[in-house]
């Protein structure tokens, strides 16, 4: 599944019109009829009372055929229009003469009070903005989404929540919280990233008969770009499946190393060895029984020592990958230890947690390597990389991934809601597994072990980096099914990574085409 701008989606309904011969009335049907099927499988149509509030552009269109639509279906159905008829044009003009001469219940609404929908309504049906609204709703607009949202009667959008950006998903002004909502042609990138995602409830996609040649188009991020994993081999031994070094822990952070090297195991890594401060060593080990350790020199804070660096290059040479940063504190000496050993290895290098202060402080360690390394941020160290703040990286996740992967030239991963992965070479990717429980300390650590088996399986490093971040999701749904989001802790989501692991490989196409249930394509 492929998700587009605003713009390219404008450009695909240029092409289907000038280039296809599909005209913006047909579009239009088709979209309707989208609707009405969503509405039928969601809420049912018997027994219901349907408004469908309009606005004046093609959304509004839309929702002039589901309206007529319902009606034929013998559906109680009204439209509330929230412009002038003056206002409407083009094909969305023909459908709003079609509803009205078929006799659909309409009324124009001037004002906020004039909508009574706890007492009139059983569904309503969002088509007052559409995907191309950029700016906060004001004046009527605004206050109508304000009474939608506070009537509590659920809320089919089409396309997109009203008051949501299609770009970016965010959300300027008030917006419409949906139960649902249908998208046509391609998901919108407000569709699936966050807040936007949120609003929207369960996401349905109708291709309303576009060619598939405009769904397919080159530089449309992507989501679901998944690779199946390499089968294990009958004559295989532990370093078939990855020798990964890891470089973690201080004497305040015992769970990142702990976390991060048994994720890397039960996700199918096969031989994990942890590099980390001496002291820490047994008591690791003795939880850890299954990690190889190496016990380093440590500074007066219980941390790796710079003097580790020449030993720590010469492992490395060793290894198939080295994970660094997890839970190595910010001591400056240690981060001098981080810079200096990203910049010597030669093997590709995963960044993660206290690793990004010391990547953000001299970025030309990253850089000026010559192997391929992956950055895994949450926001707020994506803010440090990029030397801006949370909400700009919030205010457009995408272009902040293209800018880190520019800047920087290595394999980059936003953590979050909508996870998001791009590299050099490739367009961005988003994925969709997981769940708010999954919001609790220690998850990225497991993510990045999750990653690092996923290479070690035999993937190469873009892929390992994408089905990792799936497959994490995807065991943080099976924690969620078992035992609930509300106190869902990293060990739950490492405990599940097997199971995930097998999910993914027994129904590989079925599980990555609905994206592990998150959009349903009609």
């Amino acid at each position: 599944m492929r998700v587009c701008t605003i713009q390219e989606m404008r450009e695909c309904d240029r092409a289907a019109v000038e280039e296809y011969g599909l005209s913006e009335v047909v579009l239009m049907e088709n979209a309707g009829r989208a609707v009405l099927e969503v509405v039928k499988r969601e809420f049912g149509t018997a027994d219901r009372r349907h408004t469908v509030l309009c606005g004046g552009g093609n959304n509004g269109g839309d929702g002039f055929v589901a309206a007529r639509l319902l009606y034929s279906a013998g559906a109680d159905v009204q439209i509330g229009l929230l412009v002038d008829e003056s206002m409407i044009a083009g094909a969305a003009r023909t459908n709003y003469d079609a509803a009205r001469l078929s006799g659909v219940p309409l009324r124009r609404i001037r004002a906020a009070g004039e909508l009574s929908l706890g007492r009139s309504s059983d569904v309503v049906i969002d088509a007052i903005f559409g995907t191309g609204l950029s700016r906060a709703p004001d004046g009527l607009h605004a206050a109508i989404i304000e009474r939608i949202n506070e009537s509590a009667v659920p809320v089919l959008s089409v396309d997109i929540p009203s008051g949501v950006d299609g770009n970016t998903g965010a959300t300027p002004g008030v917006a419409v919280k949906a139960a649902c909502t249908v998208t046509f042609g391609l998901p919108k990138r407000g569709n699936l990233l966050p807040p936007g995602r949120g609003l929207c409830g369960r996401l349905y996609v109708s291709h309303i008969s576009f060619p598939p040649q405009l769904s397919n188009s080159a530089g449309i991020v992507v989501t679901g770009r998944l690779a199946p994993l390499p089968a294990r081999l009958l004559e295989s031994h532990k370093g078939t499946y990855g020798d990964v070094l890891f470089i973690a822990g201080a004497r305040s952070y015992l769970g990142a190393p702990f976390l991060a090297t048994m994720s890397f195991l039960r996700a199918g890594g096969g031989y994990a060895r942890l590099a980390t401060p001496a002291s820490l060593a047994p008591m690791l080990g003795s939880q850890a029984h299954e990690v190889v350790m190496v016990p380093l020199q440590e500074t007066d804070e219980g941390t790796i020592a710079s003097s580790n660096l020449d030993m720590l290059c010469s492992l490395s040479e060793k290894a198939d990958m080295i994970v660094v940063g997890p839970g190595v504190s910010l001591n400056e000496e240690t981060q001098q230890l981080v810079r200096g050993l990203i910049s010597q290895a030669s093997v590709p290098v995963l960044v993660d947690g206290d690793g990004f202060s010391a990547v953000a402080r001299d970025p030309a360690c990253v850089r000026e390597r010559t192997a391929p390394t992956v950055l895994t941020p949450h926001v707020g160290e994506m803010a440090r990389l990029l030397r801006t703040t949370g909400m700009e990286v919030e205010g457009d996740r995408i272009a902040s991934v293209r800018r880190a992967v520019t800047e920087y030239g290595a394999i980059v991963l936003l953590k979050g809601a909508s996870t998001l992965v791009g590299d050099p070479r490739g367009p961005v990717s988003l994925n969709l597994s997981g769940n708010p429980g999954m919001a609790t300390a220690g998850c990225g650590d497991v993510l990045a072990g999750t990653i690092a088996a996923m290479y070690g399986l035999g993937l190469d490093l873009r892929s390992a980096v994408e089905v990792g971040a799936f497959v994490h999701g995807v065991a943080g749904d099976l924690a969620a099914d078992r035992i609930g989001q509300d106190g869902i802790i990293a060990s739950d989501v490492m405990e599940q990574l097997p199971a995930a692991v097998r999910l993914y490989r027994q129904g590989f196409r079925e599980t990555v085409d609905n994206h592990h249930g998150r959009l349903s394509v009609i």
